[in-house]
């Protein structure tokens, strides 16, 4: 290729500060190159589509330019600033599990992360062999997230995993030690990812993904898998946008009396008449109540 020939898309598979991996699609057999980007300015993800070229006399490609994002992953860090965790997610995955101990109010904010970039979104009750499903998630199902209990001890799950999976481009994300590079490696059939125990000290998950990598598999899934985490926020938004997150809350909400209502204190609130019916799950409300205030926090932060 010359300096004339045109720059390929490619798509980011793995970033490592100013490094990057790239693959020219979402085939298993593509092969992966190492990159840099072209000036300080790009700042690619994994997911990303990018355009670059190979750099003459190098093994490293050239990042040239990021091509528009259908959406984006993004967090809030401790600083209120927003950081991009990955693009063009079609799929997001919140896979929970008995051990370590659930964060429901985490999960909730993957769920409505999901919701604002927009992504579809499901979830994985995983190493179903060490308890039974809990009510928070069945609440899940029954506002219409679907639904797969998964087991790597005895298969169960993966294969219902591996269809709902199919012609996505799908993301796992969840708290340290539920089980998602083990997940990864059943649906690829070979060890792609390193896995590790729960510390029985104090039953929390020990990091095993240390950056979010993209991973094509011969049997047409397509993955990232998201380093594990001890609490997420989604990247600020407008307040009046927060009920948006939660899908059952966005729904009741058409029918307040006053259309900037905060369904905190407000007369004639058809969120909290849903909550005290029971239409609306109580658990899942606080939850909306707890991200409005952070969301809150972190905004004030910010200066």
């Amino acid at each position: 290729m010359t300096k004339f020939d045109s720059a390929r898309s490619m798509r980011v598979t793995a970033t490592f500060g100013a490094r990057f991996e790239l693959c020219e699609s979402d085939d298993h057999a593509a092969p992966v190159v190492p990159a840099r980007a072209k000036g300080k300015r790009l700042r690619p993800v994994t997911g990303d589509w990018v355009l670059a070229r190979p750099l003459p006399g190098e093994t490293d490609w050239q990042v040239e330019s990021v091509k528009t994002r259908e959406n984006e992953l993004a967090r809030t860090d401790s600083r209120g600033r927003r950081e991009i965790l990955a693009a063009n997610v079609t799929l997001m995955i919140v896979v929970v599990s008995s051990r370590p101990q659930p964060d429901w109010f985490v999960a909730d904010r993957y769920l409505a992360a999901a919701e604002l970039m927009p992504s579809r979104a499901a979830i994985v009750w995983n190493k179903s062999d060490l308890g039974e499903m809990p009510d928070a998630v069945r609440t899940y199902q029954a506002i219409g997230y679907p639904v797969i209990e998964t087991s790597i001890v005895s298969a169960a799950g993966i294969d219902a995993l591996r269809e709902l999976m199919q012609g996505e481009s799908s993301i796992f994300v969840g708290l340290s030690g539920v089980g998602k590079s083990s997940l990864i490696n059943a649906l690829s059939g070979s060890d792609l990812q390193k896995t590790s125990a729960i510390s029985s000290a104090n039953d929390e998950g020990r990091h095993t993904t240390v950056a979010a990598r993209l991973l094509n598999f011969r049997n047409g899934v397509t993955v990232i898998d998201s380093p594990g985490v001890r609490d997420f926020a989604p990247a600020l938004i407008e307040p009046a946008r927060v009920a948006q997150g939660f899908r059952e809350i966005a729904e009741a909400a058409d029918h307040c009396r006053f259309a900037d209502c905060t369904h905190r204190a407000e007369p004639n609130c058809a969120v909290k008449a849903g909550v005290e019916s029971g239409s609306i799950d109580e658990r899942r409300y606080r939850s909306y109540l707890r991200l409005a205030q952070l969301n809150r926090q972190l905004a004030s932060q910010r200066f």
